[in-house]
């Protein structure tokens, strides 16, 4: 980010300065690996003072929380935008295309939250919570399903769990480039298909 970029940012206030530095540290995270977040370069990537960092942040430990909470808190707001529908299944599959559209958008922050981009960091409880959210935003939608009689299966819990894993495979080799395009979205809408067959009860499955 240019020092004009950090000027501008502090005019609009500290939110937006905040943002600026984030987005700055996941470019140096995906362009030079963790080591390079030490807090000067990122202070010199984002334009600003090292004072900055430690004002906003506390540090690099709080910086990496940041990161955490902030991808967590894009993709809440993703999930959150899914349009509400009648039927619960419309719903629950919008949300299945919400996670990797938001994968693809955010890369970076996907690393953070979901492939271990920064070894050394240990969520706190606010980043547990701000995960555990979004989470519960698939249980819910399971759940809302297995109401409306539509799926079936052990439990809501159990189902979601089956559906993140088989997702995140999915999407963690598209944005590690396996898969590209047209290509990966098919693959990406067969593999939903598969993932959900087991658990739609009878009528559903002679109408999907």
């Amino acid at each position: 980010m240019s020092v004009s970029a950090y000027r501008q940012a502090r005019l609009e206030g500290q939110d937006v300065v905040r943002t600026a530095v984030l987005d700055a540290a996941k470019r140096l995270l995906v362009e030079d690996g963790p080591a390079a977040l030490t807090v000067r370069s990122i202070a010199a990537a984002a334009g600003c003072s090292t004072k900055v960092i430690y004002t906003l942040f506390g540090g690099k430990e709080g910086l990496g929380e940041a990161l955490w909470t902030e991808g967590f808190a894009r993709f809440e707001r993703r999930l959150r935008g899914i349009p509400q529908h009648d039927d619960p299944l419309v719903v629950l599959r919008a949300g299945i295309e919400a996670y990797r559209d938001y994968a693809l958008a955010e890369p970076e922050f996907y690393r953070v939250m979901f492939m271990g981009a920064l070894p050394a960091y240990r969520p706190g409880p606010q980043a547990a919570r701000a995960a555990k959210r979004t989470f519960d935003i698939l249980v819910d939608g399971v759940r809302a399903g297995m109401e409306a009689g539509v799926l079936r299966g052990p439990g809501a819990g159990e189902i979601a769990d089956v559906l993140w894993m088989g997702i995140h495979g999915a999407v963690s080799l598209e944005i590690s480039c396996y898969f590209e395009g047209d290509v990966a979205a098919q693959r990406y809408r067969l593999l939903c298909s598969s993932l959900l067959a087991p658990f739609l009860t009878t009528d559903e499955r002679t109408t999907s």
